[in-house]
C-alpha cells in the first residue's frame, strides 16, 4: 500500500516533499473541541506516496476545524526509521504508512499512543493487529507482487511468469527487479512472500537462485518501478531494461489513469501468484503537540471520504468493508484472492534475523 500500499504505495503522481493543505470552516467534532486554544494545524507524517484529494482535506478543516500539514519522508520503512530516531519528540502528530512488515518495530519502540478510533467497527477484525491496545488503527491494504511488462512478453513470445517458481528459470534471467529489503516495504514485503511460500528451510535457496538468475536489488519503489521497469511510463523514459518488478497488484490501473491516450488495456500485468498482504496503518505519535487534532485525523482516515478517495489517490483497497470502488480500479487492477502471508509473530520474531541474512546473502 502502500498502502497499502502503499503503495506503499504505487501512485505514479505521488507528490513529492512537505505540502501543507488548508480550508476554513467550523468544527463539529468531539476531539476538535477538546482542543480549544491548541494548535489548529495538524501534522501527518507519511511516506513519498501518500497522496489525497485536496477536497478530502478541506472537508477535513470543514468538519474539524483542523489544517493538515503533510510530511513526507521517503520510503515507508526510511519514514519510519526517521520517527524511531524522534521518538518522544516526534516530528508530527500522526504517522501514516507503518504496515505489517514492520509494525511489530513501531510498536517496540514505544512510537504511539492508544486511540481507539471512530469507525474502527467498520473494519474487519483481521486487520486490526493491535486490537487489544489501539495504538495503530488499518487504513488500507494492499498486495505486494511482481509486474510484467505486456508488451516484452509479447514481443520475445514468451509466457510471463506466474509464480516465484517461474522466476527462478533461465527464461527469466536478467529480467527482475527488486527492492532492497532492509530499506524497502514492498522489498521486505517480498522477502516474507518467499519465506512464506518456502518456510524457514528454503527461502534463502530460493534467493540464491533468484541471485544466479541475474536479480537486480535497487534502493526503493520508485527507483525499481520508474526508473528500472520497461512496462511503466517512467521507465520507458528512462529506456528501462528490466520488464519485471516488484510493485503492487493494483499499479496496472495507475498506467491506465495517467496515460495520455488512455489506453483501452493496461500495459502491465501482475503475476498473481507472488503476491505478499500488506496492512497500512496510522498512529497518534507518543509526545504529539496536538493530540485532539490527531485524534480528529484518525477518526477521519477511516471515514467515508478519505476511504473513497484512496484507490485512485494510493492505489490501495480501503480498510473498511463496503466502501465504494471506482471502475477503473476494479477493471484493470488485478484480486487477488490466495495472498502469501506471515503470521504477524513470526514476522516479529524472525523480520531482523531475515533481513540480516538476505542483504548478506543477496548484497555482498
Amino acid at each position: 500500500m502502500s498502502t497499502i500500499k502503499r503503495y506503499a504505495a504505487t501512485a505514479l503522481a505521488a507528490a513529492v516533499g512537505v505540502s501543507a493543505l488548508a480550508a476554513c470552516g467550523g468544527s463539529d467534532s468531539d476531539s476538535a473541541r477538546s482542543g480549544g486554544a491548541a494548535s489548529k494545524t495538524v501534522t501527518l507524517v507519511s511516506h513519498d506516496s501518500f497522496d489525497v484529494s485536496p477536497a478530502v482535506l478541506k472537508a477535513f478543516t470543514q468538519q474539524t476545524g483542523f489544517t493538515v500539514k503533510v510530511l513526507k519522508s521517503g520510503d515507508a520503512g526510511a519514514a519510519l526509521n526517521q520517527e524511531i530516531l524522534t521518538k518522544g519528540s516526534p516530528r508530527g502528530d500522526v504517522f501514516f504508512g507503518v504496515d505489517n512488515t514492520l509494525l511489530s518495530r513501531a510498536l517496540d519502540n514505544g512510537l504511539f499512543q492508544s486511540y481507539e478510533a471512530k469507525g474502527l467497527e467498520r473494519i474487519p477484525a483481521d486487520l486490526q493487529l493491535d486490537r487489544a491496545e489501539h495504538r495503530v488503527t488499518p487504513v488500507d491494504t494492499g498486495d505486494i507482487c511482481v509486474n510484467y511488462d505486456k508488451k516484452y512478453f509479447a514481443d520475445k513470445k514468451l509466457a510471463p511468469p506466474k509464480t516465484l517458481d517461474d522466476l527462478v528459470k533461465p527464461a527469466y534471467k536478467d529480467l527482475l527487479v527488486v527492492e532492497d529489503a532492509a530499506n524497502s516495504s514492498p522489498g521486505l514485503g517480498f522477502l516474507l512472500a518467499t519465506a512464506g511460500q518456502y518456510g524457514d528451510d528454503g527461502w534463502q535457496g530460493y534467493w540464491q537462485k533468484l541471485k544466479d538468475n541475474g536479480v537486480k536489488v535497487v534502493d526503493g519503489w520508485e527507483q525499481a518501478y520508474n526508473e528500472e521497469f520497461s512496462g511503466s511510463a517512467g521507465g520507458k523514459k528512462a529506456k528501462a531494461d528490466r520488464p519485471l518488478v516488484v510493485s503492487y497488484a493494483s499499479s496496472p490501473p495507475v498506467e491506465v489513469l495517467y496515460a495520455e491516450p488512455r489506453p483501452a488495456e493496461a500495459p502491465t500485468g501482475v503475476a498473481t501468484g507472488t503476491c505478499f498482504r500488506q496492512i497500512e496503518f496510522a498512529g497518534l505519535l507518543d509526545g504529539a503537540k496536538n493530540e485532539a487534532g490527531g485524534k480528529a485525523l484518525l477518526d477521519f482516515l477511516i471515514g467515508k471520504q478519505f476511504q473513497e478517495d484512496l484507490p485512485l489517490k494510493m492505489f490501495v483497497n480501503p480498510a473498511v468493508k463496503g466502501t465504494a470502488l471506482p471502475e477503473v480500479y476494479t477493471k484493470f487492477g488485478e484480486t487477488v484472492d490466495k495472498p502469501l502471508t506471515v503470521e504477524p509473530k513470526k514476522i516479529t520474531d524472525n523480520r531482523e534475523q531475515w533481513v540480516k541474512t538476505w542483504s548478506s546473502l543477496v548484497k555482498k
